[in-house]
């Protein structure tokens, strides 16, 4: 079972000071202070949202942003092939030419 203090603050009060640690450019400390509460759990609240935004950040190469990865992948590889089809083209072409010089 959990501690007594875990539900002590709502989650609108720790988004907002999450919010004020990182839009004030002061160190948590100070917020802390100033919100009367304990820098210890202001800066466990601050490194979990830190923490989410991340997996967020990564989860997203599935998500929206991944569409566009997946139509640049398909976008390089047909580039690819056509471009091992035309060195193919010119292999045989300068194996042709070369062969025709020498008559």
């Amino acid at each position: 079972m959990g501690s007594k203090y875990t539900n002590r603050y709502s989650d609108v009060y720790k988004r907002d000071a999450i919010e004020l640690v990182r839009s004030s450019g002061r160190t948590v400390t100070e917020v802390a202070r100033e919100l009367g509460i304990s820098s210890e759990s202001l800066r466990g609240w601050v490194k979990k949202a830190r923490a989410a935004q991340e997996a967020e950040a990564g989860a997203g190469m599935s998500g929206p942003g991944g569409d566009t990865r997946d139509e640049e992948l398909k976008r390089l590889r047909k580039l690819t092939a056509e471009q091992a089809k035309t060195i193919e083209i010119l292999k045989k072409a300068t194996a042709f030419f070369a062969k025709e010089s020498d008559r």
